[in-house]
């Protein structure tokens, strides 16, 4: 690494006025310089040169690079450093330390008799304003009754604490404060001590009682034998060693982040760390605390606030009897108004046949359904596939009809398939019916072939009639009549043709009018269907059914909505 001192134009100039004229400005290197400055890099880099030190004595790793390791100009260092690209003193953060003690909660030892000004006006401390008090609003504050000051909170210390100085568990701890439980116990010793030492002058021979009591304590500490436990008799105390090799840590039941919070101080996961698993060696240390009699005990603590808050005087701990049997007849009046409540709507509606149903376990249980299987596990033959019903009746037959209405289509017509008739709600007459609607049609047939039989007869008679008189009278008109008849024909030909379109042109117009006029009573008449409740809408099967004319087309062309049409919204 090269040590390329770099020093200020000013500094420059500094020293040259304090030299005068004995100091000449800093030479320029030269190539044979600049040459054994890159040597010295390369074998600094190569291990063979030892490497530069800064100005604490420390190494200066060779293979930094250049724009890291040069000081700026204006850094204004001697030789080379890093120290520019360390921590700056002058702008790290000064935390607070962790031994800083603070104390919490309020000033007990100065109770102030007076109300002081500028203190709180609800409660009376120093420490804070009305709108920042936690106490209950007074109806009358402090301020003006003079009366249950309260005590200033600690003036704390202006506390910067570190990352890790929020999350200390024993952040603010003073550890005087451990004395005061060691001293209580020590005093308790004391007292046992003295009683001891009391019994032992009045009757000497109490000893053999004592030391039953010490046996019975050791005996019970004895029978202690938890594994991962060390239990020492004499000193009467149980010490609590690492976890069993063979037991899988808590921490290790789930890796996910996000699973249970395992705490390592205590060495407890409260939550369930599997808690989508069906079965599970470890539910938590919090499952334990709902088991057994817990719940029945926060129960009978609900009941006992609630009947309290009604005006009864029980509690559970002072009256734990007298609860349970209020409990108990609570419970049985309640079980008899709902069944009593139950009774009277199945009494008043109806529907206790259905409250007959087999056990559970038979409804869920085997079936003689035969199904199999193949050897992946895909269903071969199963059972019948169940056909949807819907929430109206189905097969309801009335009126002696074995079919339901609309089994039966002909011509455009619904009917019963059993006696085909069609006119509904009709009564049925079985095959008799049939015969009826069957010999209607055959006999409008031969009729109709009759009248096309007169009518052919009758046309043959005419033209015969007609060939043998005009055959002697065409020969002399013909030659007279030929030229005038043909103009008047013509002339004639004319106007009854343009007669005929008119009449055409105003009947098309009729009929369009009339089919538009219908597509928009139909249009009307099925907004006003679809408005209306579907069980209330009128049957429609009466209706003869047949192909649209092109009218009715042209109509419905005209009058129908195109939603793919962009201006239809302003139509």
């Amino acid at each position: 690494m090269t040590s390329n001192v770099r020093a200020a134009v000013s500094q420059i100039l500094r020293n040259k006025d304090d030299a005068g004229d004995e100091e000449e400005e800093p030479k320029k290197k030269s190539r044979e310089d600049w040459r054994k400055a890159k040597e010295l890099e390369e074998a600094r880099k190569a291990g063979t040169a030892p490497a530069a030190v800064d100005e604490t004595g420390k190494d200066i790793n060779p293979h930094i690079p250049q724009y890291i390791s040069s000081a700026p100009w204006y850094y204004g260092t001697s030789g080379p450093t890093l120290k520019h690209q360390r921590p700056q003193a002058d702008r790290e953060g000064q935390f607070t330390k962790l031994d800083t003690y603070y104390n919490k909660g309020v000033d007990t030892t100065k109770l102030a008799t007076k109300y002081r000004k500028g203190a709180c006006e609800n409660c009376g401390a120093m420490t804070h304003k009305k709108k920042d008090c936690l106490e209950r609003p007074r109806k009358i504050g402090a301020k003006f009754t003079n009366a249950a000051i309260a005590p200033d909170e600690f003036n704390q210390p202006n506390l910067n604490l570190s990352y890790d100085g929020k999350r200390d568990r024993w952040n603010g701890y003073d550890p005087e404060q451990h004395k005061a439980i060691i001293e209580e116990y020590q005093k308790v010793e004391d007292a046992k001590r003295e009683l001891r030492a009391k019994k032992l002058e009045q009757d000497p021979t109490a000893t053999e009682g004592d030391e039953k009591e010490e046996e019975d304590e050791d005996k019970y500490v004895d029978e202690v034998d938890m594994p991962g436990t060390k239990v020492d008799s004499k000193q009467r105390i149980t010490v609590r060693n690492l976890r069993i090799r063979e037991d899988t840590a808590k921490y290790l039941r789930n890796l996910d982040p996000n699973s249970a919070y395992y705490d390592p101080k205590t060495r407890s996961m409260r939550d369930n760390p599997n808690p989508g698993a069906v079965e599970s060696e470890y539910a938590g240390e919090n499952f334990v605390r709902f088991t057994g009699d817990t719940r029945a005990h926060g129960e009978a603590q609900l009941f006992a606030w609630e009947a309290h808050s009604r005006g009864l005087d029980v509690h559970l701990l002072a009256e734990p009897t007298k609860l349970q049997l209020l409990q108990r007849q609570y419970d049985e009046r309640k079980r008899q108004l709902k069944t009593q409540i139950k009774e009277s709507v199945l009494e008043k509606y109806g529907g206790a046949e259905h409250l007959q149903v087999p056990p559970r376990e038979l409804l869920l249980a085997q079936s003689e359904v035969f199904t199999r299987y193949n050897r992946d596990g895909t269903l071969v033959q199963g059972p019948e596939k169940q056909l949807a019903k819907s929430k109206y009746e189905e097969d309801v037959l009335i009126n002696n009809h074995t079919t339901v209405w609309g089994s039966y289509w002909r011509d455009g017509q619904w009917g019963y398939k059993c006696c085909h008739s069609f006119i509904k709600m009709s009564y049925c007459v079985g095959e008799a019916g049939k015969s009826v609607v069957l010999d209607v049609p055959e006999e409008k047939k031969e009729v109709k072939e009759k009248k096309e039989k007169d009518i052919s007869d009758k046309s043959s008679s005419e033209s015969s009639s007609s060939s043998s008189s005009s055959s002697d009278s065409e020969t002399d008109t013909r030659s007279k009549t030929e030229k005038t008849s043909k103009k008047k024909k013509n002339k004639k030909k004319a106007k009854k043709k343009k007669r005929k379109e008119q009449k055409k042109e105003k009947k098309v117009e009729d009929k369009l009018k009339k089919a538009l006029e219908d597509e928009e009573r139909q249009q009307k008449r099925a907004e006003h269907l679809l408005s209306v409740d579907e069980r209330k809408r009128p049957y429609n099967s009466m209706y003869e059914v047949k192909a649209p004319t092109e009218e009715e087309m042209e109509a419905y062309m005209m009058k129908r909505r195109r939603e793919e049409d962009p201006m239809s919204q302003f139509m």
